[in-house]
């Protein structure tokens, strides 16, 4: 995936190497982030049509997803492209994506 190597160039680039511990950390952060502005703009659920996100946020979790799974040897294409084939399955057999847990 082209973005998961130019985050890893910029990790790189700006000596941000850290364990992947960390990297998970940053990203359940930067979900929180997310939710925060979820919350905030509904009025705390009071008010779903008003959701708004800021696009930085999103872009901070793709950041700090892509940190981690570089930061784990694995490729967030191949895991993308195995998830989609796990919900076709899924949708195949019970006509949903969940997995019902």
């Amino acid at each position: 995936m082209d973005d998961q190597r130019k985050v890893a160039a910029f990790v790189r680039d700006h000596d941000l190497e850290v364990p992947p511990a960390y990297r998970l950390l940053d990203l359940v952060s930067e979900v929180g982030e997310v939710a925060k502005d979820a919350t905030e703009s509904t009025d705390y659920g009071e008010s779903p049509a008003d959701l708004e996100i800021r696009p930085d946020e999103i872009g901070d979790v793709l950041f700090a997803l892509l940190a981690l799974a570089d930061a784990v040897e694995i490729d967030a294409s191949d895991a993308l492209e195995d998830a989609l084939e796990k919900y076709d399955e899924r949708i195949a057999e019970s006509d949903t994506a969940s997995s019902g847990s």
